[in-house]
């Protein structure tokens, strides 16, 4: 048996990362220049679409379609990949006419995609190419081809897909995103499609952690220090929210601030006195990661939320440590 040389293992890592950088940067390239056009257009018919997305190939780009097609769902645009064997076998009866179909077939000429070829051509069902070959069997029958460079594989036998799986990963990608940005789809519906883990975790908003009604610690600027203490150590969030006579938040009053009027008079004095004015606040939809970001940077642990100006709720640094939020 052979005894295998791992000491020029990085080298080969690099020049395969090389090239698949290559393969890309000529996708970036087309997309300049003529595949911009049918990348327009392929974004338009699955916008339009009634349906669902209904992604297909085989072998290696098979792999790749079943990432495209999540993707696609996990931004909110109903996809699911049908295998193209399968899709001979009954498989067909889950495509309508109201779906669009995204083929991936870098020769264009793989056999096992004719039953889907024909059904689509039959029952008028838009299909996207995404293939190295417009002239090949699918670039014929499509709609829209997006016809990719003819780049070099990573392998050195030139055999094994790496380099066009990289570029046909990129090119699905592209039109997810680009399609997630015509609906207009945001973080918050993104939380949808990803409730659990840790970016279930960093999708969640303020409102769902913040504390409300009798909970928050507020006091009217008028109210004395020796009163607003002990609101402030009842409610246990280390600081106050000063409100006006309109109910808009005007000022904050922290354990920092206490110590910087420490004296013997500050029981005698006014929360206006003491407070700091323009506090940092949040909105109920703001991203409770970027929250928590904004409270590390400024170095604060409790955060009012806000609407129109006037305090809905309050956040404890523990409260985002508690949800996961990291």
């Amino acid at each position: 048996m052979q005894t295998a040389d791992f000491t020029a293992a990085v080298q080969s890592a690099l020049r395969t990362l090389d090239m698949e950088s290559e393969g890309l940067a000529q996708v970036r390239a087309a997309l300049s220049d003529g595949l911009a056009q049918p990348f327009t257009r392929a974004v338009e018919l699955l916008y339009q679409a009634r349906g669902r997305v209904i992604v297909t190939g085989v072998g290696k780009s098979g792999h790749i379609g079943q990432k495209i097609a999540a993707t696609f769902a996990s931004t909110g645009r109903p996809a699911f990949f049908v295998h193209p064997t399968e899709a001979s076998h009954g498989d067909l009866g889950m495509i309508t006419g109201e779906d669009v179909l995204v083929v991936l077939s870098w020769s264009g000429e793989t056999v096992e995609l004719s039953s889907i070829l024909a059904y689509s051509r039959r029952f008028n069902v838009p299909l996207i190419a995404v293939t190295s070959r417009a002239q090949s069997a699918l670039g014929r029958n499509a709609d829209v081809v997006l016809e990719l460079p003819r780049a070099k594989e990573a392998c050195p036998h030139g055999l094994a897909p790496t380099t066009s799986t990289t570029m046909q990963l990129a090119a699905g990608d592209c039109l997810a995103v680009a399609l997630l940005e015509a609906r207009g789809f945001t973080a918050r519906d993104f939380r949808v499609f990803h409730p659990g883990g840790s970016l279930g975790a960093s999708l969640k908003v303020v409102g769902d952690l913040m504390h409300q009604g009798d909970e928050l610690p507020l006091a009217a600027p008028s109210t004395r220090m020796d009163v607003a203490l002990l609101a402030m150590t009842q409610k246990a969030f280390g600081c106050l929210g000063i409100v006006d006579a309109d109910g808009m938040l005007v000022g904050i009053i922290t354990d920092g601030d206490l110590r910087r009027h420490m004296g013997s008079g500050l029981i005698a004095a006014t929360t206006a006195d003491i407070m700091t004015k323009n506090p940092k606040t949040s909105t109920p939809e703001m991203l409770a990661s970027a929250a928590l970001e904004m409270m590390n940077a400024t170095r604060i642990t409790a955060l009012f939320v806000v609407k129109e100006g006037k305090p809905v709720g309050i956040v404890h640094v523990h409260d985002f440590l508690r949800a996961g939020v990291v």
